[in-house]
Order: C-alpha cells, then sequence, then structure tokens
C-alpha cells in the first residue's frame, strides 16, 4: 500500500510466508490527521493544525498477505473493516529496474478499494519508486508518474501527478491533480506533497493563484539569476569534491504554498520519537511485527512474525539473523525438492487468480478461510 502514509506495509520477500495484521483501526489512521473538508478553510497565511484525528476505536479491521508467487515476487493483501465500512485489496508486484547507484521499482497490479455503504468501488496502481544510492551514500526515495483512481460507481476520475526531483529538487515530492466527472468537468484541484499534506481548491482560484506565482518567479529570475547561477556552480564543485560517486538528495524545499480557500484533506502526523534509529518507520510500521502476550494461539503458524531472522534483526542481533535466514533458505530449498521429487505443485492457501470485477483484469483474490483459525495441512517453513 503506498501514497498514503497511514498504511505503509513491507512484505517480506526470499521466504514464502504469510502476513497478517488484525488491530483497532486506530494503528491504520494513528500516522495521519484526517480532516473535515466542511469546516478546514486556510487563506493561504495559517498553518490549520485543528482536525479530526479518526482513532475509531470502536471500528476494527483485519489483513491478511500472503507471497502468492516467489519467483518473480507477488504478494497479495486483503484489508476489511469488522463494521462492514470497507474492502481494500490487490497486489503488489514491482518489476524492478537497476540503475547502477539507483534501482526503479514499476508498478505492477491494481489496488481496489469498496466503500461498501456507500456502494462505490474505486481502482488504481501505484506510483513509480526510485530508491538513489543504493550502493554507497544516503539512501532516499522519489516517487513519480501520473495515477488515475477511477470511482466505477460514478466515472469520476481523480488523476494524480506524482512529480519527479527534476534537476534542482525543485518537484521532490511534490504532487498535483483534478478529479473530474464522467463528462470530464474538473471540479476541484489536489496538490501538495505525499510526505507532507494534501489540499484541495476550485480549479479556478487554483489557476489564478500559478499565475500570480509565475509572474513573481520571473520577476525575481531578472533580478537574481546570474548570483544564483554563480552559487549555484560554486556549490555544485563543492558537492562534487565531497562525493563524486553518491547522488545527493536534494534539499526539500518550502513547504506546500497555500492556495486562498483551500481544504485540508489531510496531514501526516509527526513520526515517533525513535523513529530515526527506526528506519524511519511510522507508528503503524513498527507494529506490524508486535507480538503481543496471546497472539501466538490464534496465528497461522506460517504467519510472518515468526520468523526466527526477522525477530533476530529486529532484536539487533545480526549475526544470529543471517545464520537463522541462511537456514530458513536451506530448508525451503529441501523443501522444494522434495515436492519435485513427489511431482507436487506448491499452491497457495488464501488467495486464487481470479477476475477483478471492476477492470476485468487479472487478479490475486482472497478466497476466505483465514481468519477462521482453522489453520489445518499448513508446512512448517519456519
Amino acid at each position: 500500500m503506498s501514497g498514503c502514509n497511514t498504511c505503509h506495509i513491507v512484505f517480506p520477500t526470499g521466504l514464502d510466508s504469510d502476513e497478517s495484521y488484525e488491530g483497532v483501526s486506530e494503528a491504520s489512521f494513528k500516522d495521519a490527521l484526517v480532516f473535515d473538508g466542511s469546516t478546514q478553510k486556510n487563506n493561504g497565511s495559517v498553518r490549520q493544525e485543528n482536525g479530526i484525528k479518526k482513532h475509531r476505536e470502536e471500528q476494527g479491521f483485519r489483513l491478511v498477505s500472503e507471497q502468492v508467487s516467489h519467483h518473480p515476487p507477488v504478494s497479495a493483501f486483503h484489508a476489511e473493516s469488522l463494521a462492514g465500512d470497507f474492502v481494500f485489496h490487490g497486489s503488489i508486484y514491482p518489476k524492478l529496474k537497476f540503475w547502477g547507484k539507483s534501482v526503479e521499482a514499476e508498478p505492477k497490479g491494481i489496488i481496489t478499494l469498496e466503500l461498501l455503504k456507500h456502494n462505490e468501488a474505486y481502482t488504481w496502481s501505484n506510483p513509480y519508486c526510485c530508491v538513489h544510492n543504493i550502493i554507497l551514500g544516503k539512501l532516499w526515495i522519489e516517487q513519480y508518474g501520473t495515477v488515475e483512481i477511477v470511482n466505477h460507481s460514478t466515472g469520476d476520475k481523480c488523476v494524480l501527478n506524482f512529480k519527479p526531483c527534476g534537476m534542482f529538487g525543485k518537484e521532490l515530492h511534490k504532487v498535483e491533480g483534478y478529479i473530474q466527472d464522467k463528462s470530464k468537468k474538473k471540479h476541484c484541484v489536489i496538490y501538495g506533497k505525499w510526505t507532507e499534506c494534501m489540499w484541495s481548491v476550485d480549479p479556478q482560484a487554483y489557476e489564478a493563484h500559478k499565475k500570480s506565482e509565475r509572474k513573481g518567479d520571473n520577476k525575481k529570475h531578472k533580478n537574481h539569476s546570474s548570483s544564483y547561477n554563480e552559487q549555484y556552480s560554486f556549490q555544485e564543485e563543492l558537492d562534487g569534491a565531497e562525493n563524486d560517486d553518491a547522488d545527493d538528495m536534494p534539499d526539500v524545499q518550502e513547504t506546500v504554498s497555500v492556495v486562498p480557500g483551500s481544504t485540508l484533506l489531510w496531514r501526516i502526523d509527526s513520526r515517533p520519537a525513535h523513529s530515526a534509529t527506526m528506519y524511519n518507520f511510522t507508528n503503524f510500521a513498527m507494529s506490524l511485527n508486535e507480538l503481543g502476550p496471546g497472539m501466538e494461539a490464534t496465528l497461522a503458524p506460517s504467519d510472518c512474525r515468526f520468523r526466527p531472522d526477522i525477530r533476530a534483526m529486529e532484536n539487533g542481533n545480526m549475526e544470529e539473523a543471517s545464520r537463522e535466514k541462511e537456514r530458513l533458505e536451506e530448508k525451503q530449498r529441501a523443501a522444494r525438492k522434495e515436492r519435485a521429487k513427489n511431482d507436487e505443485e506448491w499452491s497457495t492457501r488464501w488467495f486464487q487468480m481470479g477476475t477483478n470485477p471492476y477492470t476485468g483484469s487479472q487478479a490475486w483474490l482472497y478466497t476466505g478461510g483465514y481468519f477462521n483459525r482453522n489453520y489445518k495441512d499448513l508446512p512448517d517453513i519456519y
């Protein structure tokens, strides 16, 4: 799941395992502030912090994910509201391209969100993701490309353009787009940064604001272009002397310039206190590997929270984690050889290939049964 920090899930690869997560929806909303669009307006000069933080503790959700393919690695997932509000499902299949110092993930697979009480269904694909400095230097990522979110019930469409970083980093993390109806009439513009906040505003107000910005930029450019170019060239030389091999992450530009009359849709919450030592995970991401008291009796034995290598790594024991990972891989190879010897085909447990009812494309669909807690005939993979 991507594009929203409320649900950032990393699917482990390399081993065939299941992921499941059950909990109150506080966990899924904890890393973002969701605002009531009818009350949050901004005049362009004051940051709006007053909003409704959607914990909704009385309404739970549950999620199960399975790595349905090892080569290529494909993870299918299914999440549902216990109150019958939504169903969220899809598959993650990133096609990787290596570019020397960076790796690009081309999104594959359709994401589907069904809002059951509104009788609406939405589908989309994720944007491209590029991870820089995979060999040397500080890791940083950018997302870019066009994402189309289609409402199959009304014909409305949201088109979002995730902007690439660009030469000077001015567009880093920026998102711009619009919502149109089936007659292609634009009803609002959506803009912001996927790492910070998102706003909506009337299209005419947005265009007027952009024209005003362009006039101001042209005036500044005429007055300061020569001194800026000299300064940038000097800084470029310093950066190159410091590290000729790494792609330096551009400095984060000013926060989102708010158009007067905009409505705040979403703002990311602050990271936990020690997030910097935990890969900058959100509260939700940190909770994914938690194994609380009494949970072992209800989880499937193939649940990835039982993986000893991940547990050792989380505990800081890297040597043990390496040994366990090697042991698990050897065990999996032996099981694969045994299946081949007996002419047995590996079959998925909780998902089957089928047809997405809204797009007509092939998709991995949840077959049910996981949360009945009847885990018979599951292999011992750990």
